[in-house]
């Protein structure tokens, strides 16, 4: 399985931001409400990243409620890809 660092994750996730015309942050301690980033995004970022690394991420969604930042984005892609 091929993982993917931090910066792709992030790209990929610039990316789904800008296909609704929001931008990422620098800052990984911004809020995700404030950047716009919403539950279906994080699918669509799951997906993204599945396609890339060519395994299924398995996650449920009590973990996905911890989830208040880009960093915690970031951080629980991470550690799904080495799960």
């Amino acid at each position: 399985m091929t993982q993917l660092d931090r910066e792709r994750i992030r790209e990929l996730m610039a990316e789904v931001l800008s296909a609704k015309g929001a931008t990422l942050p620098e800052d990984e301690s911004a809020d995700l409400r404030a950047v716009g980033f919403r539950s279906l995004d994080f699918s669509e970022l799951a997906l993204r990243v599945e396609d890339e690394t060519g395994a299924e991420l398995n996650f449920d969604a009590p973990g996905l409620r911890s989830i208040a930042t880009v960093g915690d984005v970031l951080d629980f892609l991470q550690k799904l890809q080495v799960a």
